[in-house]
């Protein structure tokens, strides 16, 4: 699974001369590749960390550590990608790779296939690494109806709690994402989200005015035009971020 034809080709050419290895699927893209492991249900799956839409660990983070099969991650020399790696003590190929040492991957493979389980204590320290790295989401994954909706944090509006769900506005669309308001808080990035009202977080970015209302209270404008009444609790730090940004 990875964006670079030479490199789905080579791979391809590779495991051919394999008899134990079938190759059932390749991939260009994140999102073809949660689909494929969902559907094909593999062994072992060559996963690059560059890819449109989703990264790698971001098609982990959709298909859910346990569904994950076998990874071999593929990647051109990136430190950081391979500092997770390495706390998860999980195999990777650094393009361009050469045949022997794609061999010695197989060969770890063949081992590690027989054992149940076989990697995912290391995927999940590998996956605890990434997310300490990069500290807030960057994208979410939506599941309604056997569809999934890759959403950019960024595209998001603002965000309404729904009892044990969170409706996200973005645009003209809402999608429902089963998560409580709070424990989603803290996955954003705070200098891009705040919460307005104990039901609603605002992505400052959207954010046109402040204008008062009745009985001394305010709304929040979005550029939309969408008016978002704001808690009294929350009006200070809601203040003080609009205030640090026009500084």
């Amino acid at each position: 699974m990875d964006d670079e034809p030479w490199a789905r080709t080579r791979i391809a050419t590779l495991l051919n001369d394999e008899p134990d290895f079938t190759l059932v699927h390749s991939c260009t893209n994140g999102a073809e590749a949660c689909k494929a492991i969902a559907e094909h249900v593999p062994q072992v799956v060559f996963l690059d960390v560059q890819m449109p839409d989703l990264d790698g660990f971001e098609v982990i983070e959709a298909v859910g550590l346990a569904a994950m099969p076998l990874v071999v991650f593929v990647t051109a020399y990136d430190e950081y990608a391979v500092r997770a790696f390495e706390a998860g003590a999980l195999d990777y190929l650094l393009k361009p790779f050469e045949e022997e040492r794609f061999r010695r991957a197989l060969d770890r493979i063949r081992r590690d296939v027989r054992i149940p389980r076989a990697g995912l204590e290391g995927l999940q320290r590998t996956m605890a690494h990434v997310r300490r790295e990069r500290r807030y989401l960057q994208r979410l994954v939506v599941n309604s109806a056997g569809r999934v909706t890759f959403l950019k944090v960024c595209d998001l509006d603002w965000l309404e709690a729904s009892g044990n769900y969170v409706t996200l506005h973005v645009g003209r669309e809402r999608y429902l994402l089963r998560e409580t308001l709070s424990a989603l808080q803290e996955k954003l990035d705070p200098e891009q989200f705040v919460r307005i009202h104990r039901s609603a977080i605002v992505n400052v970015e959207r954010l046109k005015e402040l204008r008062p209302w009745s009985r001394g209270e305010q709304v929040a404008v979005l550029q939309d035009g969408t008016e978002l009444t704001i808690g009294r609790a929350f009006r200070p730090h809601l203040l003080a971020l609009m205030s640090n940004a026009v500084d």
